[in-house]
């Protein structure tokens, strides 16, 4: 099966002979499925769609997305590296040099949020001759250059194409998603909520049957299977009550070394929760999370459930409610706590929303 680690591979990606490379990774992708299937043609072949995602002219790169090699030739949103082939491409251009060339939909949309979360605004039209060369710094944004006839396409669930300032608060652009190299891998920081026992301090939980029990509904299950593609690897539940009283459910000591947070600070460790694994890229994460919130927001009252939706008869069809989410990340509370075996990736955080008296929280800890 064809590699990256071949010597004549090699050769050809240091002489720029990049349609002879994608033709390369087409015919042993297909070649693979047809004896192995999908899922391991994508691993077969995935040093060489990294190599060629990572370094070909954006004009080549798109190509690997691309179905008219054939059946079983083009790469999907699962293909994956040392992450997923469409996050290193998007880590290599902006959207303004990828935008004209992309082709499948799911693709686009996850490139297009990975290059919101490295600082671009592609929430409006931009400048038709806004640069992004090949070869200069990707990461680095330049108002304007997400214009002209090649602006994405409005999310499908309504999830905002330009970070909120909550949003960019928390972490720096070089963290929000992983470095890719040349020759492979990437670099990516621990996962780590809470990252250190600063600002935390001793704290008996509330039993749990002192809360008001557990709520249900439609927005509830989508708040929960938010939270669950989040953090894949890690348990959620919710509860009537406070922050307290939902990191009771799955805290494993009542007194645990704890405190809260404003949520800005908890939400990088959220998003990237989601590229644990190196099948999904950070937009999985984001899309993820404003999904759980627009669910979160929406709760009203004791009954659980959004109570304007339901009078209308459309509670539980979704969509994100920008505004709605603004006003929840202003009032919410975050209880994040210490356990004491953490594995080297772990997130233990209750997110409390005052208005509706419902509490969610998110724990697991993974090793690499």
């Amino acid at each position: 099966m064809i590699t990256y680690e071949d010597g004549r591979l090699r050769a050809l990606a240091e002489d720029g002979r990049w349609p002879e490379l994608l033709a390369a990774y087409r015919q042993g992708r297909a070649a693979a499925v047809a004896e192995a299937g999908e899922e391991a043609a994508a691993v077969l072949t995935a040093p060489l769609g990294h190599l060629i995602a990572y370094a070909a002219p954006p004009e080549l790169a798109v190509r690997l997305f691309d179905g008219d090699g054939g059946a079983g030739t083009a790469a999907g949103v699962a293909d994956h590296d040392a992450g997923p082939l469409w996050e290193v491409l998007a880590t290599r251009h902006s959207w303004s040099r990828l935008a004209p060339l992309l082709g499948p939909a799911p693709v686009r949309r996850l490139v297009a949020h990975t290059r919101a979360l490295l600082g671009e605004d592609l929430s409006h039209g931009s400048d038709p001759h806004g640069s992004d060369p090949h070869g200069s710094d990707p990461h680095r944004y330049e108002p304007g250059s997400a214009s002209g006839p090649y602006g994405p396409e409005p999310d499908p669930e309504g999830v905002p194409l330009r970070l909120e300032p909550w949003e960019a608060s928390g972490w720096d652009e070089a963290a929000r998603v992983r470095e890719y190299l040349p020759g492979g891998g990437a670099r990516s920081a621990l996962l780590t909520l809470p990252a250190s026992r600063e600002g935390l301090g001793e704290v008996e939980l509330p039993l749990t049957a002192e809360s008001a029990g557990r709520p249900d509904g439609p927005r509830v299950t989508r708040a929960l299977a938010g939270l669950g593609a989040v953090a894949p690897w890690a348990a959620t539940a919710c509860v009537r009550g406070p922050a307290a009283a939902a990191a009771a459910l799955l805290a494993r000591d009542r007194r645990v070394v704890g405190g809260y947070l404003p949520f800005p600070l908890a939400y990088p460790a959220l998003v990237r929760a989601a590229a644990v694994g190196r099948d999904q890229g950070c937009a999985h994460g984001r899309l993820a999370l404003w999904r759980a919130l627009a669910a979160m927001a929406a709760m009203d009252g004791p009954d659980g459930a959004d109570a304007r939706e339901r009078a209308a008869g459309t509670a539980g069809t979704g969509g994100v409610d920008r505004a709605e989410v603004n006003a929840l990340v202003a009032r919410m509370r975050c209880f994040t706590w210490q356990e004491p075996s953490a594995g080297l990736h772990h997130l233990h955080v209750a997110l409390e929303d005052p208005a509706s008296g419902v509490a969610w929280v998110v724990s697991g800890s993974q090793e690499l």
